[in-house]
């Protein structure tokens, strides 16, 4: 949490949409059938993305 809070609000939204798009694309290879290499990475990526959020609504 203390790198998130450190970084700046430019490099959290570039974090944040890199973040979402992982998520999307684990999610679509969930619902195609696809086998994920790492089935907790989904949840890590979603707890990521919510403390990003709440770094950007600390620093706003």
């Amino acid at each position: 949490m203390r790198e998130i809070r450190e970084m700046s609000k430019e490099e959290l939204v570039k974090k944040l949409r890199e973040l979402e798009m992982e998520l999307i694309k684990l999610r679509t290879l969930v619902r195609s059938g696809g086998a994920v290499k790492n089935p907790g990475r989904i949840r890590q990526v979603k707890r990521d993305i919510a403390r990003i959020k709440m770094a950007l609504c600390e620093k706003t």
